[in-house]
């Protein structure tokens, strides 16, 4: 591959990092790119998990082998299998050199020093493949992970120029990465709420139009749980602020580790002191356990004064929801009726006949501008 080759294929690589919106579709536009810019006809991108002592492959593209997904939930090697990024790598940064690129063949090391070969070898072997080229991807100055490309035995093997280059393209897919965490970073601060690490009120907005939606389509069960913690005034007013936050935040974790046991259920802080969690899929029934299982915790909390609780959900005689206003107005009456009444259990709305109050609050004309109470819609800002 010539210069001008070379450069358009390292324009071709940025570029299509640059356009993802997702990790994932990142991972695979880099192994694409290498793969391409390398003439391999697989490549792999892997991240090194110090934590776990361990190499997870995140994207496969190319000839996959059977045992190859796409991108896989599984696939992971031993760091002491493949130590070159934990050992190798660092005893050369030591010694001033650099992060370069090294070829390994079906019958061993190609170019430049390979450091620890055979389980790269045996695995080009298991998968009919005559080498491979790998790239250490390094990010704000330390060992990210690796770029793999291989080609099939019986053509060419990499040379000292390819592993070159490979380490070209390793330092643009780093590049890429870079920019894909800030984005990533950027969008979590975004739906997430700073103080408990709870979505926030847009992230809830955004899930409840989707999940209302799903419902209109296929009668998916969707829950909202709605609840407002207690004596949260009383804490700021007696011990400070600082207090306040961190009931906030030892709530949050109770409601996080509730909406655990009702699979793919958002917890969020829709602000002040209030909070949800929306659950897509689990009957009506065990969102009620899980919400009164909420209660529970939080009365036993050592400061506050418990919650009021609200559930509304499309598996209860609630009329048709068409909205994701609707179901919030349910789950925010059922709520301040619990408050009114100061129940110790949650108020769901429905269950109480056909001439149920929450949802007739719920349903009432919108409240003049004498009334303290009004419900809110998307977009209406919380109580605080």
């Amino acid at each position: 591959m010539g210069e001008d080759s070379r450069l358009r294929a390292v324009v071709t690589l940025a570029q299509g990092m640059a356009a993802a919106h997702t990790p994932r579709e990142s991972w695979r536009a880099a192994a694409l790119g290498a793969c391409h810019a390398l003439a391999g006809s697989f490549a792999a991108l892997s991240v090194w998990e110090r934590e776990l002592g361990r190499l997870r492959v995140l994207a496969n593209v190319g000839d996959r082998a059977a045992d190859e997904d796409e991108f896989p939930d599984q696939e992971a090697y031993p760091v002491h299998q493949f130590p070159e990024i934990a050992e190798f790598l660092h005893e050369r940064w030591a010694g001033g050199g650099e992060p370069n690129a090294w070829v390994e063949t079906a019958d061993g090391p190609a170019a430049g020093p390979a450091g620890y070969c055979h389980q790269r070898v045996a695995a080009l072997r298991r998968r009919g493949r005559g080498c491979c080229v790998v790239a250490p991807v390094v990010l704000h100055g330390r060992a990210w992970g690796e770029l793999y490309v291989a080609r099939p035995a019986g053509v060419p093997v990499f040379g000292r120029e390819d592993a070159d280059f490979a380490t070209v393209l390793a330092s643009v897919v780093a590049a890429g990465i870079a920019q894909t965490e800030r984005l990533e970073e950027a969008r979590r601060l975004a739906y997430t709420d700073a103080l408990t690490g709870l979505a926030n009120r847009r992230a809830v907005d955004i899930r409840l139009d989707e999940a209302v939606e799903r419902h209109r389509e296929d009668g998916s069960v969707v829950s909202l749980v709605v609840c407002d913690l207690n004596g949260l005034k009383r804490v700021n007013d007696t011990l400070g602020h600082a207090v306040g936050d961190r009931l906030l935040e030892r709530f949050g974790s109770v409601l996080s580790l509730c909406g655990a046991m009702l699979p793919g259920t958002l917890a969020a802080r829709l602000g002040g002191d209030e909070f949800c969690l929306l659950a897509v899929g689990p009957p009506a029934d065990d969102v009620v356990r899980i919400a009164g299982e909420l209660c529970c915790r939080a009365s036993e909390l050592e400061l506050g004064e418990g919650v009021a609780c609200g559930v509304a959900s499309t598996g209860d005689p609630i009329g048709p929801v068409r909205s994701a206003r609707r179901l919030f107005r349910l789950a925010d009456a059922a709520q301040y009726r619990a408050k009114a009444v100061r129940a110790a259990k949650p108020v769901v709305a429905g269950r109480e006949g056909p001439d149920d109050p929450v949802v007739r609050l719920a349903d009432a004309p919108p409240p003049t501008a004498g009334e303290r109470r009004r419900f809110r819609g998307r977009h209406d800002r919380p109580r605080t």
